[in-house]
């Protein structure tokens, strides 16, 4: 079946839908990206394809190879380290700085940002879990005065979603994931910086050692 593409930003569009179906398994890792193929699932030519390819491969998602295409690429322990150790020194820098800031707005919008992720833990809904953890940390760092910070982290939370779909499969991680970004919420309400940042670091180390175990378990080990 054909599926069409907003042309205005097509490069990006592409990369979006893409995106999607690597993070939901549809493209499962070692899964050859053919630009013919996608080229007629979506309808355009090339030349996009090869922007949204690119971006991402700068995302992690893909590895361009010579000859061969884009292939999605592996769960990797050595990315998750990466990443995850980035995060736990740029994110709570963030946190800090945005807790005095925050008004009862952002609150407010942190708060129903919460309640749809547990609505989708609820569910079981693993499409929406990766993108709705994702706008909780940004909601709760929204007033750092830090962007060029806020911005690595926003990448680095997208290339996350795919690990964090993986972590949380388990009903446990369920629990704990909403039982933490309630703490959160609630320490950045009492404006307790010191608390935030010390729960905020164990929360990022805990889902960072649960994706190592999950990781090395299946046998990855790149």
């Amino acid at each position: 079946m054909e599926r069409s593409i907003d042309t205005r930003t097509l490069p990006a569009a592409l990369a979006d839908a893409i995106r999607r179906q690597i993070l939901d398994g549809t493209c499962p890792a070692g899964h050859q990206l053919r630009q013919d193929a996608l080229a007629r699932q979506f309808n355009v030519s090339r030349i996009p394809l090869r922007e949204a390819l690119i971006q991402l491969e700068s995302e992690g998602l893909v590895n361009i190879v010579p000859h061969k295409g884009a292939v999605v690429t592996p769960l990797s322990v050595a990315e998750v380290r990466d990443v995850f150790d980035l995060r736990l020194m740029l994110e709570v820098r963030l946190f800090g700085a945005s807790i005095p800031l925050l008004s009862g707005k952002d609150m407010q919008i942190i708060d129903e940002i919460q309640t749809a992720f547990d609505q989708a833990i609820d569910r079981a809904d693993a499409a929406h879990w990766g993108r709705l953890n994702a706008q909780l940390h940004m909601a709760l760092y929204s007033r750092a005065p830090m962007p060029r910070t806020t911005a690595i982290v926003a990448g680095l939370l997208q290339t996350s979603e795919r690990y964090t779909r993986l972590q949380l499969a388990s009903p446990d991680a369920w629990r704990r994931a909403k039982t933490e970004h309630a703490s959160l919420i609630a320490l950045a309400s009492k404006r307790d910086v010191t608390g935030a940042e010390r729960t905020l670091h164990a929360h990022i180390a805990a889902v960072r050692d649960d994706l190592l175990a999950i990781i090395t378990a299946k046998g990855v080990i790149t």
